[in-house]
């Protein structure tokens, strides 16, 4: 085979302990080539996101095959497939990608255009790669799970309460809380999360590690409006039944993971109130191929003109360079620690 069909990746063979060094190792493997309404990108940077660490421990490894992580992707498009409508070559977009295909990790990589967006022309590579797994999943969560309008003045006097505010879905949700004219209240438990959740916005912060009524209350707030969950479900199932109003919404993207129970997931918690709770995987939309797919691509797209306008900001807060297998194992280390803030970006192959 010819040197240029090849190209640089990043995978796993299988499940290590991340400060192995076969955990993650550099790869050298065929570049795809686009079909139907698929793109060619060529990836400028990446960024890694729980789902990475998730997917690394939980895949299966059965064929023999590397496992290409990586659902955070901007790049720029170097050839389409025959059914594209949307983009053309030199696009510069931004995706989180699927679940259900090899991640980004790789010098080129295929994404359906459906799920793609038109790059912010304000940001470079990396600080647009920071943003469309955590935006799309925020945006998803507060609009298509939660209901929430998008009219400030239709929100006014509503509240939300935000588990985990400082991580990368807690950074946009903030914003885009914010923006919806909600009164954010987020949870952080150290000076650095609770300052960079203020920077993102918060109206209050909370400690998620005490009793949530008793800090509301010292704020003003017997109960709110709606609650994203960004963090252990079942571990604050209790306190979020407690503090929800009456026939309230709770959305949460954290599965109940039976590994990690500390209980079980009571729903019976919620019935007495009538609320509302409801899951949120932006892989749904890609993985079962729906008919609103294309939902976001307009999302990306609308997200793209706020960051453009100066209604939104990324929230990269740290950046390596290259895209290689030693600096992708120091990110998942660090996130594995649950403590990471923001967004971290890898740029250039």
């Amino acid at each position: 085979m010819n040197n240029h069909q090849k190209m640089k990746a990043v995978g796993a063979y299988r499940y290590l302990a991340i400060s192995d060094p076969e955990s993650l190792v550099d790869l050298f493997i065929e570049k795809p080539l686009p079909a139907g309404r698929d793109l060619l990108v060529e990836v400028k940077a990446i960024s890694v996101n729980p789902a990475d660490l998730g997917m690394r421990q939980n895949n299966n490894y059965e064929d023999g095959s590397p496992k290409i992580l990586g659902w955070d992707v901007a790049g720029i498009v170097e050839q389409v497939g025959p059914e594209c409508q949307l983009f053309k070559p030199g696009d510069e977009i931004y995706y989180a990608g699927s679940v259900a295909r090899p991640g980004g990790n790789s010098e080129f990589h295929l994404v359906d255009e459906r799920i793609a967006g038109n790059k912010p022309k304000s940001l470079d590579f990396a600080q647009a790669a920071a943003l469309p797994l955590t935006s799309i999943t925020a945006w998803e969560g507060l609009f298509d799970r939660l209901g929430i309008n998008h009219s400030a003045e239709e929100n006014k006097n509503k509240s939300i309460l935000i588990i985990g505010a400082a991580g990368g879905v807690g950074s946009i949700a903030t914003q885009l809380a914010k923006l919806a004219g909600l009164t954010v209240i987020g949870t952080a438990s150290r000076p650095e999360s609770i300052q960079w959740s203020k920077n993102q916005g918060t109206d209050f912060t909370i400690n998620h590690n005490s009793h949530f009524a008793a800090q509301l209350k010292d704020i003003g707030y017997e109960t709110v409006d709606y609650i994203f969950c960004l963090n252990d479900t079942v571990q604050h199932l209790a306190n979020m039944a407690e503090v929800i109003t009456p026939q309230g919404k709770i959305c949460s993207i954290v599965p109940a993971d039976k590994a990690s129970w500390t209980g079980s997931l009571d729903m019976d918690l919620l019935f007495s109130k009538s609320v509302t709770f409801v899951w949120e995987l932006m892989f749904t939309r890609s993985m079962y191929q729906t008919k609103d797919m294309i939902k976001q691509h307009e999302l990306l797209n609308e997200l793209a003109e706020l960051i453009d306008n100066g209604k939104l900001k990324t929230t990269l807060t740290e950046r390596l360079d290259p895209i290689n297998a030693k600096n992708l194992r120091a990110v998942h280390e660090k996130m594995e620690t649950g403590r990471s803030i923001g967004k971290i970006v890898l740029e250039n192959f």
